[in-house]
C-alpha cells in the first residue's frame, strides 16, 4: 500500500521533539509521499530545508488566509522570487476563509488573487483553504484560471464539487471523515467520483476519532483511507492506489 498525505503541516513547532521518529512511523504505515504547505513567510526556509532532507518530502509554498497580521505587503513578491529559486510543488496553503470572525475579508481577497496570478505565472497547482467562501473562491479562479490543485478539507455540496472537479481540482479528505457523526462528509465522500478524492491529515490539526484530543500525525493517513472504505464500501487497496494516483496526477508528483 502506498499512500501520500497532500496537506500535512510536519514542519511547524509541535513535532520538533520527534520528527525523525514521526517520519519513520509515517514511512512504516505506507505512506510515501507528504505535500508541506506553508503558512508564513517566515516559516518557508526550515520548510525548505526539512523538504531537501528527503525525496519523499514535497514543498508548496504560500501566505495563508487566517495569518493576515503576519503577511506584509512585500510578502507577494518574496513569495515569486522564492518559487524561482526553489520551485515548490504547489503555491499553498492559500485561499479565503470568511468562517474567522474579524478577518480583513478585502485584504484576504487581495492576498488571494496575488498568488493565483504567481502560480498561474509558475504554472503551477494551488492547495486551498476555503472555509463558508467557495462562491468567492470559485468566482475568483473563474477570473484567474491556474494548472488546478487541491481543495484542502474540501466541506463543500456536490455542485460546488463538480465545479472545483471541472476547474481540474481534487477534493481533500481528512481525519473528519473518521468520525461517525461526520455524517454529512461521509456522504459526500461516499458520493463523489472517487477519481477526485485525494488523502490528507492536515496534521498536527484535525486528528483522527482513534486519537482524538491528541496531536494528529501523517502516521494515521491509513485512518482515514480506512474510513474513505467503509463508507464507499470498497477495498482499500483499489482507494489507496486510485487516491494516490490521483494526488499524483493534480500535483506532478512521482509515483514507482
Amino acid at each position: 500500500m502506498k499512500l501520500i498525505d497532500t496537506h500535512c503541516h510536519l514542519d511547524v513547532a509541535e513535532f520538533d521533539p520527534d520528527r525523525a521518529a514521526v517520519l519513520a512511523r509515517t514511512r512504516a504505515a505506507g505512506v510515501t509521499g507528504l505535500v508541506i504547505p506553508a503558512i508564513h513567510r517566515a516559516g518557508w526556509p526550515g520548510l525548505l530545508a526539512l523538504c531537501a532532507t528527503a525525496a519523499d518530502l514535497y514543498p508548496a509554498l504560500g501566505l495563508h488566509p487566517v495569518y493576515l497580521d503576519q503577511h506584509q505587503d512585500a510578502d507577494p513578491a518574496a513569495l515569486e522570487r522564492a518559487i524561482a529559486d526553489a520551485r515548490p510543488t504547489a503555491i499553498g496553503e492559500i485561499g479565503l476563509d470568511y468562517f474567522v470572525r474579524d478577518l480583513d475579508r478585502d485584504r484576504q481577497q487581495a492576498l488571494f488573487e496575488a498568488q493565483l496570478a504567481i502560480a498561474r505565472a509558475a504554472n503551477l497547482p494551488v492547495l486551498l483553504h476555503v472555509r463558508k467562501a467557495h462562491e468567492q473562491v470559485l468566482a475568483a479562479l473563474k477570473r484567474i484560471p491556474v494548472c488546478g490543485g487541491i481543495v484542502h478539507a474540501f466541506s463543500g455540496g456536490s455542485e460546488e464539487a463538480r465545479r472545483y472537479r471541472d476547474l481540474g481540482f481534487a477534493l481533500g479528505f481528512g481525519g473528519m471523515l473518521t468520525f461517525e457523526r461526520s455524517t454529512k462528509l461521509r456522504a459526500r465522500a461516499a458520493a463523489l467520483p472517487v477519481t477526485s478524492i485525494v488523502l490528507e491529515t492536515d496534521a498536527p490539526d484535525l486528528t483522527v476519532a482513534a486519537h482524538q484530543g491528541q496531536r494528529n500525525s501523517p502516521e494515521y493517513l491509513p485512518d482515514v483511507l480506512a474510513a474513505l472504505a467503509q463508507v464507499r464500501g470498497e477495498d482499500p487497496l483499489r482507494l489507496a492506489e486510485q487516491t494516490t494516483a490521483n494526488a499524483a496526477a493534480v500535483l506532478r508528483l512521482p509515483v514507482d
